[in-house]
């Protein structure tokens, strides 16, 4: 462990760890779902391996009493994302396409193979970040967060948008390499380059863990 990466994780010692779990829902990780990226063997892999270690990193979070705030995407038809619709068919009216992600109401929205206990925090969003729009700062304050750990669906989209804007927002952020993941591999690496140069420091479920046992 380099020197600079001690000392940050060294800083996590207080009390106010929380974990975000971002998107682990069946339009992103359920096989089913996914048939229209058709992904390779390899991202297949690391998709479903990402969804099974977010499952065992809540499961640590609540063994360790760390707060769990569950980040899901819910797309209202009657309120469409104009800018998406343009940046994905070049038309900003563009309808709602059949294979449209976690539509409000559809199986498509339901978490993957993890779900929130009752009294966990969930946050509905219409975008990429789970802060923006949503009342997850102010709950994060309520609660008392020092930091955050952010695992979930995708790598280079919302997992790196919230994670992006928790740090602006001042919580220090751990990426949990190991429990996200990309519908490419390289995609994934790349992301967890980005993310580790302007946003947060990486570490392993089993090191986050670590972390969470340490401060209590």
């Amino acid at each position: 462990m380099s020197a600079l990466r001690e000392r940050q994780l060294g800083g996590l010692t207080a009390d106010g760890a929380a974990l975000l779990v971002v998107d682990v829902q069946r339009s992103f990780g359920d096989p089913e779902f996914l048939a229209p990226y058709e992904l390779d063997d390899a991202a297949g892999r690391s998709v479903a391996a990402a969804v099974d270690a977010s499952a065992r990193l809540v499961d640590t979070a609540r063994a360790a009493g760390v707060p769990v705030f569950w980040v899901e995407l819910g797309t209202d038809p009657g309120s469409p994302w104009r800018a998406s619709a343009w940046l994905r068919a070049g038309d900003l009216d563009a309808p709602l396409s059949a294979d449209e992600p976690c539509v409000i109401g559809t199986p498509g929205a339901e978490w993957y193979r993890l779900r929130p206990s009752e009294g966990e925090a969930r946050i509905v969003k219409r975008g990429y970040s789970g802060f923006l729009g949503t009342d997850l700062g102010a709950r994060l304050e309520a609660s008392g967060v020092r930091w955050v750990t952010v695992a979930g669906l995708t790598t280079e989209c919302c997992v790196a948008a919230t994670a992006t804007d928790a740090i602006q927002l001042g919580w220090p952020v751990v990426v949990a390499t190991d429990a996200t993941a990309a519908y490419d591999v390289d995609l994934h690496a790349h992301a967890l380059e980005q993310l580790a140069l302007n946003v947060g420091v990486l570490a392993t479920v089993d090191e986050v863990r670590e972390r969470w046992e340490a401060v209590r």
